[in-house]
């Protein structure tokens, strides 16, 4: 036993690589190897013997295993040691170069957005995506029976087995944020907000998640001609020309009372769009006079207070100001298409300094 041991311990001690390891095992702990041999021999003793001579051969064939299990591990670590000598990394070399980042449409134009009506006096209100169905629904006038309250039109969250309150929804609109923002500022008040929104709806121009922005202005002399003026500016400015006609358009939203939707005169003339000029007219938003509900469910006295409120798609303004053709490509991550659209990083706009240079 003392002789078995001492040899294969030297073996595997000396053993250059993984394959002379292996070779070692076999040798020694194989079907056909000198210490299986010794096993099979246990047969022809005696029960003393056997006993004795049984538990030796196994203390051995234990000690062996290790030795070979330790030694092949020891090899592991000396060839990831190299390895890692070999395939290092200098992290305090210059980076690459940098120059091929870009903000993306939506980014630029919500940039775009907020910088007009801060301009005009407009601060940024934001809230949650995930919204009450009283926010998202009641507390702007949809009634129950209304089609955007279906499931084919709303994303409804799970319910919990036994939950009896009505369902969190994702968020439709944005207006769940006036009326956030009228519980917590009250009147007057002057606000957008900017934000995704999902709906079910998937084609070149409607996808389940985009942007919205919508304003609200609420004061004790505020009329639609307010409401007029701050679009016609917004215009201007955004689609940079210096003539703008807007065309408002009797309409009926539950929010608003009266409601009116907004088209700019445009022309499509060789296929390209010009703002302010030509014979077409481009719907653009919606808008109207905050309905009293709404008011009152903002905690606001509807009897002394009154205002308008907007609401505009933020992808559908960037498809028309810079020639975007198919709503989808905005949330498919094509870096061809971002280098092509994409706006340089660090380029902020602003009404000063221009908005889309």
């Amino acid at each position: 036993m003392d002789t078995l041991r001492s040899t294969y311990l030297d073996r595997i001690a000396t053993a250059a690589d993984g394959d002379a390891l292996e070779q070692v095992r076999t040798a020694a702990l194989g079907k056909k190897g000198e210490i299986s041999g010794r096993m099979k021999e246990l047969g022809r003793m005696t029960p003393e013997e056997r006993q004795t001579t049984g538990a030796a051969l196994n203390r051995l064939k234990d000690e062996i295993d290790a030795a070979l299990r330790a030694r092949k591990q020891g090899m592991e670590d000396a060839a990831l040691d190299a390895r890692l000598r070999e395939e290092w990394l200098d992290v305090t070399l210059p980076g690459r170069p940098r120059g091929r980042e870009s903000i993306h449409p939506v980014s630029q134009v919500t940039e775009e957005i907020t910088a007009i009506f801060a301009d005009m006096g407009f601060a940024v209100a934001e809230g949650p995506q995930v919204e009450s169905d009283w926010y998202n629904f009641d507390a702007l006038n949809i009634p129950p029976e209304h089609p955007a309250r279906q499931e084919h039109d709303t994303f409804f969250m799970a319910r919990a087995d036994g939950d009896t309150r009505p369902p969190h929804v994702l968020r439709t609109h944005t207006s769940p944020v006036q009326v956030r923002a009228m519980e917590t500022t009250g009147a007057p008040i002057r606000v957008i907000c900017p934000g995704r929104v999902y709906r079910m709806d998937m084609d070149q121009t409607h996808t389940p998640m985009f942007h919205q922005v919508e304003g609200l202005a609420i004061g004790k002399d505020i009329s639609m001609a307010n409401l007029k003026w701050t679009l016609e500016e917004f215009c201007r400015a955004f689609f940079e020309v210096d003539d703008v006609e807007l065309r408002f358009r009797a309409s009926h939203f539950p929010f608003t009372e009266p409601s009116a939707e907004v088209d700019i005169r445009c022309s499509w003339e060789g296929g390209k769009l010009s703002i302010g000029q030509g014979d077409s007219w481009l719907e653009i938003l919606g808008s109207g006079m905050v309905h009293p509900k709404v008011l009152r469910a903002g905690g606001i006295d509807p009897d002394t207070w009154q205002g308008f409120a907007f609401g505009m798609g933020i992808d559908r303004v960037a498809m028309l100001k810079y020639g975007i053709p198919d709503l989808r490509a905005f949330f498919e991550s094509d870096l061809r298409w971002l280098r092509h659209y994409g706006f340089a990083a660090g380029d902020v706009p602003g009404v000063a300094g221009g908005l889309s240079r």
